[in-house]
């Protein structure tokens, strides 16, 4: 209990300075009042984390549908797809399907 009135008492002490008083509603001020406070940067910070994972994720996928894209562009690939995909068979011709 001695403690804390000697911490108590320090601090009125340190409050009594203005300089010490404008101080700490400074970085009040920018730490949660400010519209570049802490809380909104931090909150963009993780916006932009998300963005750069969507990036690399969609970067990603236009890499596939490229590679897609090229198979199909030729009749081969387009016919192989089409077999595969949506079980298309030529004319005299019988398809089994195993299913695992």
């Amino acid at each position: 209990m001695k403690n804390f009135k000697v911490i108590a008492t320090l601090l009125i002490m340190k409050l009594k300075n203005p300089f010490v008083v404008l101080g700490i509603l400074f970085v009040l001020w920018m730490l949660f009042f400010d519209s570049n406070s802490y809380l909104n940067h931090r909150s963009l910070s993780k916006t932009t984390d998300q963005l750069e994972k969507d990036k690399v994720y969609y970067r990603e996928e236009i890499r596939k549908d490229s590679i897609a894209l090229h198979e199909l562009s030729s009749p081969e690939g387009l016919e192989k797809y089409a077999r595969e995909k949506y079980h298309m068979k030529k004319e005299n011709e019988e398809i089994f399907l195993i299913i695992e």
